[in-house]
């Protein structure tokens, strides 16, 4: 568990920069096969202005840029966004800037599409994203959240919550399905299609990728679920123009 003394943004910031090599590599070898995901699952125009919320190096703003006309990419940790734009050459529509996705600094009704990928489970307050999410989405525009989702045992969610958090202190906690939806519904938001795919892992590499070494990887190994998996869920919502 994380020292009580920290913030989640200092424990966020200590587990990506030691770990951005290793991410920015596994990002990089899986963009192609995330932007056909994108492109089957998005109705999009191409002339979109898209909103990253908790981009870290830029995975889907790399990965859906060549699919829109803009995407603003914000994260909190400098480091993940200097590391972003050393490799924005070729994007020259993404922008990286400071910010947190729990109080983004954006104008409501701002963009045409905002998302968040793998964020929910690293933040303390996951349902002020999402509110956040809504009020910078345009009136008729759609809302992306990707992330990992809970089992449906209560107890299998308790356990694989207790080894993400031995294997990666800046996570908080794996949102069930359930959770999400409910996030869309307070804000108003009309879902318009859900997707999930399960994710197999590797120990070993699951633990590197978080840069998980010494006595934590030996803590995290031993409570790593048998059969290592994760849920992804996807979820677009529309944002309803309001009733004249």
């Amino acid at each position: 568990m994380p020292d009580d003394t920290r913030t989640q943004a200092e424990v966020l910031h200590e587990r990506f920069v030691r770990a951005a090599e290793r991410v920015a590599e596994r990002e990089e070898r899986g963009r192609e096969a995330l932007r056909e995901k994108l492109r089957l699952f998005l109705d999009l125009s191409g002339d979109e202005r898209v909103l990253d919320a908790g981009a870290g190096m830029g995975a889907l703003a790399f990965a859906l840029a060549p699919l829109v006309r803009e995407v603003v990419a914000v994260d909190v940790i400098p480091e993940l966004l200097e590391e972003g734009r050393r490799h924005a050459a070729a994007f020259p529509n993404v922008t990286f800037l400071e910010g947190d996705a729990m109080r983004l600094g954006f104008d409501s009704n701002s963009f045409d599409l905002a998302g968040t990928l793998r964020t929910l489970h690293h933040v303390p307050r996951p349902e002020l994203v999402v509110a956040e999410l809504t009020r910078v989405t345009r009136f008729g525009g759609l809302v992306l959240i990707v992330d990992q989702v809970a089992p449906a045992d209560p107890l299998a969610g308790v356990e694989l919550d207790r080894f993400e958090r031995a294997r990666d202190p800046s996570h908080t906690r794996t949102l069930p399905d359930t959770d999400v939806r409910a996030f869309l519904e307070a804000n108003g938001l009309v879902l318009r299609r859900s997707s999930f795919e399960q994710e197999q892992r590797e120990l070993e590499p699951y633990l590197d990728l978080a840069g998980c070494e010494g006595l934590p990887r030996k803590q995290a190994a031993a409570l790593a679920p048998p059969g290592l998996s994760v849920t992804l869920g996807w979820y677009l919502a529309a944002k309803p123009v309001p009733a004249t």
